[in-house]
């Protein structure tokens, strides 16, 4: 993957070296110029550079004389996916993000990514996996193979299309080996920081030792799932039902092969003749308002169950998310083995 700092190119660099980086991008060509300290100056096409040279500017002059000032952009923990949605669509194919301080700290690209979305992701990969053992005895679960990688890197990189950038992810079973597999993120260009459970923590305890989110919407998922969940409408949906909690939801049917008979007090009101009845089943991935987590006891056994508990009683809005997309919990040695199935067929 390339990194973004090949986009970025010094103040007071000639034409001549831009024109080389812009070459070098090929169908991405577009440099964004920093200064020293890497803060947003302006930025550089290949269009400016022909537009230079038929006004005679030698390539030997710096590009400062060249550059566009004022360049769009997006401030990474102070903006409106819709105005994402409104850049993407308008064709602003390949943006800079800064920070607080005005420098770049990542460029997104609307080829190569979906969305940008202003969410931190929590991955909870501390489990022990004791269903897909012997697999699972010198393995970390969400680090067995699903086709040409792990399980738990089709789930990261699902989330990085989404322009998902800044990630923890809590481990504690043969954790070190997915630090030394994931490393810190950059290869990627997103950030992980890892939250290290001592002792069993439940399915959400580990999430009360992150000190600090960079957005105000955390998505919380298990690592051992399937999914290609479109993130961004689940997003939209959150913010449309002004949410506190979305939980994404798996539809379960159920047929009852009899006549039902609909009864009060006794007496027949009506019958129904082999129903189908519909349920929603919990698909392990959700989307908080930050401050939610915020009640998630420190260093205690905490399940997700007992936030969504606890949410529900204090008159929240939890709401649910259909998924009709594909969506499969690699928890059994059944499950797995159609997880390598499936694959290769499933658009993710």
């Amino acid at each position: 993957m390339r990194s973004y700092k090949e986009h970025l190119i010094q103040s007071g660099k000639s034409i001549k070296e831009a024109l080389v980086q812009l070459d070098q991008l090929a169908s991405d060509a577009i440099l964004f110029v920093v200064d020293t300290s890497d803060k947003l100056i302006g930025s550089l096409t290949d269009g400016d550079v022909r537009r230079a040279l038929i006004k005679d500017i030698s390539t030997a002059e710096k590009v400062d004389e060249i550059i566009q000032s004022n360049p769009k952009h997006i401030n990474k923990n102070n903006y409106d996916i819709q105005k994402v949605i409104e850049y993407r669509n308008s064709n602003y194919g390949i943006l800079p993000i800064i920070d607080e301080a005005g420098i770049v700290c990542n460029v997104i690209n609307f080829r190569l990514l979906k969305s940008y979305l202003p969410v931190d992701a929590i991955i909870m990969a501390g489990g022990r996996g004791s269903r897909l053992a012997p697999l699972t005895d010198t393995t970390p679960k969400p680090l067995l193979p699903v086709g040409d990688k792990p399980i738990m890197e089709h789930n990261l990189d699902r989330l990085a299309l989404y322009g998902i950038d800044d990630f923890y992810v809590s481990i504690r079973y043969l954790g070190e080996q997915i630090i030394q597999y994931f490393g810190d993120g950059k290869d990627k260009n997103i950030d992980i920081t890892y939250l290290e459970e001592n002792e069993p923590l439940g399915t959400i305890g580990a999430v009360s030792q992150v000190k600090e989110y960079k957005h105000d919407y955390v998505l919380i998922t298990n690592s051992d799932l399937l999914t290609n969940l479109d993130y961004e409408q689940f997003f939209l949906d959150f913010i449309k039902n002004d949410a506190d909690i979305s939980i994404a939801s798996i539809p379960y049917q159920v047929d009852i092969p009899y006549a039902v008979l609909e009864t009060s007090a006794n007496i027949i009101t009506d019958f129904k003749e082999k129903p189908t009845y519909t349920y929603y089943s919990n698909g392990g991935i959700y989307l908080f308002k930050k401050e939610i987590l915020e009640s998630i006891p420190k260093n205690t056994f905490y399940n997700a169950t007992d936030l969504l508990d606890q949410a529900i009683a204090d008159k929240r809005k939890v709401i649910s998310y259909p998924l009709t997309n594909y969506w499969l919990d690699v928890g059994k040695p059944a499950d797995y083995e159609k997880a390598q199935r499936d694959i290769n067929q499933i658009k993710f």
